[in-house]
């Protein structure tokens, strides 16, 4: 599907998304070093566990709005709701209340992302729905690769020009998807004007889900998710530690006399960059050859393929393998991507797309939450332990999704 083809709606959250990621990319990373200097390493870790558990609860809220009121209203109320936290944050003289303005702009982009998601599946048929779903992850990792390098030199010496530059993209944003962005909500969709109060809409909210994650094949996908995110989150967690402890020093490039050596701590940026810039590269390329795969062989492959990656590195500590090995990774992660918000566009009811797309980001949050678990094994196993541990967690996946897409219900067809 041509960019030129695209619906309005698409082109302009594309690019509204894309540079949105970027100035994410370019505080987020920094957030957990300005937070310890602020009050200590013990009181940030803790603190840091906050947001990912807010975001899961905002994101289930944003799902339920945007069912109930809309995608556009729903994507309203969380770019604002970022605008307003951004100035908070700009203008804020406590620590503090710079803690609150992040959770703040972490609920807000939670509200909006699975009416966004959801967006993308009204208005896109469902063929190409793989493809523009990779575009987006493009967008989004073009910032995650030049984000922190930018933000490196921004967020320390320019905090605050860097926060009203975010307040006023995300503004801008609000105002464009104000004029410019459609609704898309199906007519099917549940009405808005039912009479009720603020306790009567918490209390139906809780019941819609209770009734999703009732429906056992979304149950198995969660799971199988939550596994899988288990193993990505590694490349943050595990494998820094392990790259830190157990790869030393040594030449990247020698020619003669001459050589250019990296010690850890390089070694593991330049495998964190690798992995960046082959996921901007790669996520259509990699999307238009698995075009004609089924959902259940590219799920299947791309946990193969990530743990296969991971497992691999605790045989050696040489640094072009191990780049070699992040390759591997990379093209399973990548493949993965574009299917997962494809697959659930899919199967959930188009009236409940945008509850579906909250209750699916649940596999994420949990995985980030269990994750660390990682760093406590590695206390007590050796390495090749722990990426053992990791790859089975991905084998574990590949097992639920060969049960899911066997007690999946047969599709309807294509309208």
């Amino acid at each position: 599907m041509l960019w030129l083809k695209w619906d309005l709606n698409l082109k302009i959250r594309l690019i509204g998304d894309s540079l949105f990621n970027m100035l994410f990319w370019m505080y987020f990373p920094f957030m957990a070093l300005y937070f310890s200097e602020a009050f200590g390493k013990s009181v940030a870790s803790m603190l840091m566990m906050v947001p990912p558990l807010v975001g899961m609860f905002a994101g289930l809220f944003g799902g339920f709005l945007a069912d109930r009121l809309g995608r556009r209203p729903a994507m309203l109320l969380g770019s604002i709701l970022q605008s307003v936290m951004f100035a908070i944050f700009a203008l804020s003289p406590s620590r503090w209340l710079d803690y609150v303005a992040y959770i703040g702009v972490g609920f807000g982009g939670s509200i909006f992302t699975p009416a966004s998601s959801a967006m993308v599946a009204d208005v896109t048929p469902e063929k190409d729905r793989r493809m523009v779903f990779a575009t987006f992850v493009t967008g989004r990792n073009i910032g995650a690769v030049f984000g922190p390098a930018i933000g490196s030199v921004f967020f320390i010496h320019h905090r605050t020009e860097l926060l009203w530059t975010c307040t006023l993209v995300t503004f801008l944003y609000f105002l464009t998807i104000y004029w410019k962005i459609r609704e898309t909500l199906p007519k099917s969709a549940e009405p808005a004007n039912e009479k009720g109060n603020m306790g009567s809409l918490i209390i139906k909210q809780f019941r819609n889900y209770g009734l999703i994650f009732k429906d056992l094949p979304f149950a198995v996908y969660i799971i199988a998710g939550v596994m899988v995110t288990i193993a990505f989150m590694q490349l943050d967690m595990y494998l820094a530690v392990y790259v830190k402890e157990y790869v030393p020093a040594q030449p990247l490039f020698s020619f003669g006399s001459w050589s250019h050596s990296l010690d850890s701590t390089g070694i593991f940026g330049l495998m964190i960059g690798l992995n960046g810039l082959l996921f901007v590269l790669l996520a259509v390329p990699v999307t238009k050859v698995f075009e004609h795969w089924s959902d259940r062989n590219v799920f299947i492959l791309s946990s193969v393929l990530f743990g296969l990656g991971m497992f691999l590195m605790g045989f050696t500590t040489n640094v072009w393998l191990l780049l070699v090995f992040v390759v591997i990774m990379t093209v399973g992660e990548v493949s993965r991507s574009p299917v997962t918000e494809s697959f659930i566009s899919k199967y959930a009811p188009a009236d409940a797309r945008g509850q579906y797309m909250g209750a699916s980001n649940l596999q994420y949050s949990l995985g980030r939450f269990i994750a660390p678990a990682t760093i406590f094994l590695s206390t007590w196993l050796p390495p090749l332990g722990v990426f053992g541990f990791i790859f089975f967690c991905t084998l574990a996946s590949v097992a639920l999704y060969v049960v899911l897409f066997r007690i999946l219900p047969k599709p309807k067809p294509a309208e």
